[in-house]
């Protein structure tokens, strides 16, 4: 359903990285009817490669406003959270369109430094033809809407089509255990029966606390997380249980009995490029570095069973006041016109968060991304916590993690799994509790 555009005499023009440009304003933004002067607007992005996608927001408006200034600011992800810092703390900012994950954003909205969205553009969100509840959940905090989401990060799972026909096998896993089985008859052995493909390229070293975050996504498909919140604004580790003892299990098993896969094999989206892997969980970006890497590579994409971590990224404005701040909201809602989040898709490769729109056009040219845009109705997101201890978590469990993953003994004993991982939910528990954030 695409948004009502508010039609007005307004004069905008748009300069983005240097070149005039105009800007596009979807709608659903209420402003005057009078003619005004020339305004000015920033673009701040933490991902150089979401600028073209911002400029050709701008162009695709520019017959009908061509007299807004709109400068685009798009460098790396730490230098942009680093200016946020500054620029939103010292206020020096001026009317600033910020792209910010919903996680990161919600320490300035505590602080009152993010301002909470125009009441139309809160219904824009909030509509369910628009965005899903967990989307609208990720822009909001308490019920209150401060962001329009824009795109997101995903995993899904990436199979060798040759490697399944080779072994007979015709459709992707459905379930975990599948997984495994699969992985068995997927893994190619020397004549000594030492894995020189494997079944399943698993995270087992390095990354700091990525090792847990791939964790935590094979934990949530047996119905378990890092942390769960109490829904008072505390959280408590919830791995310590069958979940956690089933995804734990279930590396050691694939490293240790069944040698499906080892710690020293090359892994991720290097290896399956290569062909060193039959299959691996991994977010979208690995489909454009297939395309460059490995154009003659026969693969194909499916949805995990259960459901994926998704990271949100959302667009805020520091001001809701004067017109450029009216100009500034109008940008962030011409983002999510169809047309954008189709060409978003299929030129930059970010996943829009937008539903109820039909991006056939880039699936039917692109099959991977089916798994991303068209996954099943009751399929699940979760997203890392909006907290501050939480990558101190995810880290001290990832070294964890790690240390258990090269431990055999492990492999075939359930109580030594359970008091392993009671063990490193007590930490995580500790470093909750260190902050006032653990729950009865």
């Amino acid at each position: 359903m695409r948004a009502h555009r508010a039609r007005k005499s307004r004069s905008i023009k748009a300069k983005i990285a240097g070149t005039p440009l105009a800007l596009a304003v979807a709608a659903g933004l209420s402003m005057t009817t009078t003619t005004v002067s020339a305004q000015t607007i920033t673009v701040w992005s933490g991902y150089p490669e979401m600028a073209p996608f911002y400029e050709h927001v701008a162009e695709s408006m520019k017959d009908e406003y061509p007299d807004l200034q709109v400068n685009v600011e798009a460098i790396a992800l730490r230098e942009h959270e680093k200016r946020i810092a500054l620029g939103l703390t010292s206020g020096s900012a001026g009317v600033t369109v910020i792209e910010l994950a919903g996680s990161t954003a919600s320490r300035y909205i505590e602080n009152d430094l993010i301002p909470a969205a125009p009441e139309n553009v809160a219904a824009f969100v909030k509509d369910p033809a628009n965005f899903g509840s967990f989307f609208v959940e990720t822009a909001s905090k308490d019920g209150t809407v401060y962001g329009v989401p824009l795109f997101r990060g995903q995993g899904a799972l990436f199979y060798n089509v040759d490697m399944f026909e080779a072994a007979g096998l015709t459709e992707p896993p459905r379930t975990m255990e599948e997984y495994t089985e699969y992985a068995e008859k997927l893994t190619q052995r020397n004549e000594n029966g030492n894995p020189t493909v494997s079944g399943w390229s698993l995270r087992l070293t390095g990354g700091g606390q990525g090792i847990a975050e791939k964790f935590w996504i094979n934990l949530f498909q047996y119905g378990g997380s890092v942390i769960e919140p109490d829904g008072n604004g505390k959280w408590r580790a919830n791995y310590a249980n069958e979940a956690g003892r089933k995804a734990l299990k279930q590396y050691l098993e694939n490293v240790h009995v069944l040698k499906t896969v080892t710690p020293e094999m090359p892994a991720d989206a290097e290896a399956f490029e290569r062909g060193q892997t039959a299959m691996f969980i991994r977010e979208s970006w690995v489909i454009g570095d297939i395309a460059a890497k490995a154009p003659d590579l026969n693969y194909a994409t499916a949805p995990l069973p259960r459901g994926s971590i998704a990271l949100p990224t959302n667009l805020y404005v520091n001001s809701v006041e004067g017109e450029d701040a009216e100009a500034a909201w109008a940008f962030a809602l011409a983002t999510n016109e169809p047309e954008n989040l189709i060409w978003l898709l299929d030129n930059v490769g970010w996943l829009p968060n937008r539903s109820g729109v039909d991006y056939s056009v880039v699936t039917d040219r692109v099959p991977a991304f089916a798994a991303f845009v068209d996954y099943p109705e009751d399929y699940e997101f979760f997203t890392l916590p909006a907290i501050g201890p939480i990558e101190e978590v995810l880290t001290r469990l990832a070294g964890q993690l790690t240390a258990a993953y090269a431990n055999a003994d492990l492999a075939q004993d359930d109580a030594a799994i359970d008091a392993f991982l009671a063990s490193a939910a007590e930490e995580t528990n500790n470093i909750l509790s260190r902050e006032g954030l653990l729950a009865e």
